[in-house]
C-alpha cells in the first residue's frame, strides 16, 4: 500500500536542519577528528551556520514576496489590538477609580468627573471597535478551507447571547457588561 506525501507539510527550516546533519556527518567523515571535543565544536559549528542560514532565509523571503497573507487589522487610523489594549486599560481605570472611592480616598465631584471622562472614553472606543468588528470565525473558516483544499461545512448556528437592557436609554448590552455602551450607565442586571 502506497501513501502519498504530503507536501504542505515541508516547512523551510526542514529543508536547513536536514542540510546541517549532512553537512555535520560529511565533515565528521572527512575530518576524522581524535577528540571528542572537537568533533563536537565541529558539528555545532555546522549547526550554526544551518541556523544562520534559515535566519538569512526567514529575512530575505518577505522581500521577494508580491502578496502578503497576514495583515494587521486596523480600525480607523491604529491597529486593533492597540484600540483592544487601550479599552482594557480605561475599564481597569474605571474600576480603579471606584475602588479608591469607596476607600474614601477619592471625593464624589472628583469621582463624578473622572467617572465621565473616562466611561466617554470606553465608549467611544467601544463604538469603534463595533464598527470596525472582523468576523474572526468567518476568516478561520476561510483560512480552513484554504489549507485544507476543500470547502468547509456551514457552522451551525450559535446559540443566542444573554444580553442586558440599560434602564436609561434601552440600549441592548452583552451579558456580562458592567455598564452600558450607549450612555455609560452602570447595569443593574451585571455580575461584578
Amino acid at each position: 500500500m502506497k501513501r502519498a506525501i504530503d507536501t504542505s507539510s515541508f516547512r523551510p527550516w526542514h529543508l536547513f536542519v536536514l542540510a546541517a546533519l549532512v553537512a555535520a556527518t560529511a565533515a565528521i567523515l572527512v575530518a576524522r577528528p581524535s577528540d571528542p571535543v572537537g568533533a563536537i565544536l565541529l558539528t555545532l559549528a555546522i549547526g550554526a551556520a544551518g541556523f544562520v542560514g534559515l535566519m538569512i532565509y526567514r529575512a530575505i523571503m518577505p522581500l521577494t514576496q508580491s502578496t502578503f497573507p497576514e495583515t494587521t487589522v486596523m480600525v480607523g487610523t491604529r491597529s486593533r489590538a492597540a484600540v483592544e489594549r487601550e479599552k482594557t486599560l480605561v475599564l481597569r481605570s474605571i474600576k480603579e477609580l471606584e475602588f479608591d472611592r469607596a476607600m474614601g480616598k477619592v471625593s464624589e465631584a472628583d469621582f463624578e468627573e473622572m467617572g465621565h471622562r473616562l466611561r466617554a472614553r470606553a465608549i467611544r472606543l467601544m463604538k469603534q471597535l463595533d464598527v470596525e468588528a472582523v468576523d474572526f470565525l468567518a476568516v478561520i473558516e476561510r483560512e480552513l478551507e484554504e489549507r485544507l483544499g476543500r470547502t468547509a461545512e456551514p457552522p451551525p448556528p450559535a446559540a443566542e447571547v444573554a444580553t442586558l437592557t440599560c434602564g436609561g436609554c434601552g440600549t441592548a448590552n452583552d451579558g456580562d457588561a458592567r455598564f452600558c455602551k450607549e450612555c455609560g450607565a452602570t447595569l443593574s442586571g451585571a455580575v461584578a
